[in-house]
C-alpha cells in the first residue's frame, strides 16, 4: 500500500507530535511504500521568512531521520522538489466547488486563531488534495480531527474522475492512534500555538525546568489523588511500562505521594526514551550533506511518480505538452 503524509516545517517537534503521529509514521514503513513530504508550500501561509523556512525545512528532515525514518524504505522529500503538485492543484481547483472550501473547518479555526485569511489558507485543501492524489496514495494517516480534509480530497478526486475519466485513486484514511491525548505543561492539549510543549530534542536544564513546571492541583501530599486528571501521570503513562504505570496509579489512589516524585520520574523516562534519538540528531547535524542527499533522492523518486500521473492528467484534460523536456 502506498502511504502518504506531510508535515509542515513550523519548528521542532514535541511529545504530542511524537505520540500522535511521528512514531506511527516510522512503524508504517514496514510492509508499505511510504512517501513523506515536508510541506513547505503549505507553511508559506504562515511562515514568510525565507531564511526561517529553509531552516525549518531542513530541520524537519533531520528530525524525521533521527526518529527512525529509513530512506531505503521511505521517500522523504521537500514539497517544492515536485513542482508538478502545484500544476495539479490548479487543475483540481477548476473542478472544486467553492462551497466545499467554505465548509472547511480548519480554515475557520486558523482564522479564529489570528492567521490572516489569505487565498493560500483558503485554498489549502486543494493543494493538499494534489499532494495526496498525485502519488496515487492508498492510505493517508490522519487524526479524527483531520478526516474532513481527506473527505474533501476524495470529493475532489470524484469530481475530476467523473469529468475526465478514472485517473485518481480514492485514498482511504488510516486513523492514527491518538487515544492518549498528550497534555502540555499547562494541562491543555500540547501545541506550539499554546506555548505549552515539551520538545523531543530538548534536554538539560531547559527540559528539567519544563517538566518540573507542569501544572498540578493543590491536593495535599497525604491525600489520595485521581491519576487521570493529573498531567504528570498522563505523560508518564506514555513512556512507562504497564507495570510501572499500574504502580504509580496505585500510589496516586493511596495518598502519601507528592507530585514532585512523579515529575522526577517523568523527567528520567523522557531522558531514557529520547536519548538515542538526540544522539542520532547530533550526528545528522554534523553531516547535513547526507540529509540533503536523502531529500534529493526522495524528491527524485516522488517526482518520477508525479510526472507519470501528470502525463495522464494533461492528456485527459486536453493539456498535453507540445514538446518533450530537452527536446
Amino acid at each position: 500500500m502506498r502511504v502518504l503524509s506531510g508535515i509542515q516545517p513550523s519548528g521542532r517537534p514535541h511529545l504530542g507530535n511524537y505520540f500522535g503521529a511521528l512514531r506511527q509514521y516510522v512503524s508504517l514503513q514496514e510492509g508499505n511504500d511510504c512517501f513523506y513530504f515536508i510541506a513547505s508550500y503549505h507553511a508559506l501561509t504562515a511562515v514568510q521568512d525565507a531564511k526561517l523556512l529553509r531552516e525549518y525545512t531542513l530541520g524537519v528532515a533531520v528530525d524525521f531521520l533521527a526518529l527512525g525514518l529509513d530512506p531505503a524504505k521511505s521517500a522523504l522529500f521537500a514539497q517544492q522538489d515536485v513542482p508538478e503538485v502545484t500544476e495539479l492543484a490548479w487543475i483540481l481547483s477548476c473542478v472544486t466547488p467553492m462551497g466545499l472550501l467554505e465548509r472547511a473547518v480548519s480554515y475557520k479555526d486558523k482564522v479564529a486563531q489570528g492567521l490572516n485569511p489569505n487565498h493560500g489558507l483558503f485554498a489549502y485543501p486543494v493543494l493538499q488534495a494534489a499532494d495526496i492524489l498525485i502519488y496515487l496514495s492508498d492510505l493517508v494517516p490522519v487524526g479524527q480531527d483531520q478526516k474532513q480534509h481527506l473527505e474533501i480530497t476524495r470529493d475532489i478526486a470524484n469530481k475530476f474522475n467523473q469529468q475526465f475519466g478514472e485517473i485518481f485513486v480514492l485514498p482511504e484514511p488510516y486513523i492514527l492512534d491518538t487515544s492518549a491525548v498528550v497534555p502540555g505543561i499547562d494541562g491543555r492539549k500540547m501545541s506550539k500555538s499554546y506555548g505549552n510543549e515539551i520538545g523531543i530534542f530538548e534536554e538539560g536544564s531547559l527540559l528539567k525546568r519544563k517538566v518540573m513546571s507542569i501544572v498540578t492541583d493543590s491536593t495535599p501530599v497525604s491525600e489520595p489523588k485521581d491519576p487521570y486528571t493529573s498531567t504528570p501521570f498522563l505523560l508518564l503513562r506514555l513512556l512507562a511500562t504497564p507495570e510501572e504505570t499500574a504502580e504509580w496509579e496505585a500510589r496516586y489512589k493511596a495518598g502519601g505521594m507528592g507530585y514532585g516524585e512523579v515529575k522526577k520520574r517523568l523527567l528520567e523516562l523522557i531522558e531514557e526514551h529520547f536519548a538515542p534519538f538526540r544522539a542520532r540528531r547530533r550526528e545528522l547535524e554534523a553531516d547535513l550533506d547526507y540529509v540533503k542527499d536523502v531529500l534529493r533522492e526522495g524528491g527524485r523518486r516522488a517526482r518520477t511518480v508525479a510526472q507519470s500521473v501528470m502525463e495522464r492528467v494533461r492528456e485527459a484534460t486536453g493539456l498535453p505538452t507540445s514538446y518533450s523536456p530537452g527536446g
